[in-house]
C-alpha cells in the first residue's frame, strides 16, 4: 500500500469516509463490524526508513510507535477513534521473508510481489 498527503487525494479520502458513515447511518439494516475496525498505512520496511515513516505519522497523530520488533517483527502506531483505529505499520525484514515464506505456501506470493 502506498500513502501521500496530496491535497486532492486526502479530499477524496475523506469525503468517502464522510459519505461511507453517511450511507451506513441512512440503512440501519447494513451491518458493521461488531468489533474494532482498522485501517492501515503499511510503512516501508524498518531497515529501510519504516521505523522513521512510523515516528512521523506517530507525532502526526499526537501518540506514540510500539517498539515490538523482538516480539513480532512489527513497529507501529495507531489512533483510535472509537472503534477504527488509524494504524501505520513498518515490519522488519525477517517477519516480511515469514510473511511471503507463508504466502508462497498459501498460493499468495502474488500478493507481495
Amino acid at each position: 500500500m502506498s500513502f501521500t498527503s496530496d491535497p486532492a487525494t486526502r479530499q477524496a479520502f475523506i469525503t468517502g469516509l464522510r459519505d461511507l458513515a453517511d450511507y451506513l447511518d441512512q440503512h440501519p439494516l447494513i451491518p458493521v463490524p461488531a468489533n474494532r475496525t482498522d485501517i492501515y498505512l503499511a510503512a516501508q520496511p524498518i531497515d529501510h526508513g519504516g521505523r522513521t515513516q512510523v515516528d512521523c505519522f506517530a507525532w502526526q497523530l499526537g501518540v506514540t510507535a510500539t517498539d515490538n520488533r523482538d516480539l513480532t517483527g512489527h513497529y507501529e502506531t495507531a489512533r483510535f477513534f472509537g472503534p477504527v483505529g488509524y494504524r501505520m505499520l513498518a515490519l522488519s525484514a525477517a517477519r516480511i521473508t515469514v510473511y511471503q515464506a507463508d504466502a508462497a505456501l498459501n498460493g499468495l506470493l502474488d500478493t507481495w510481489t
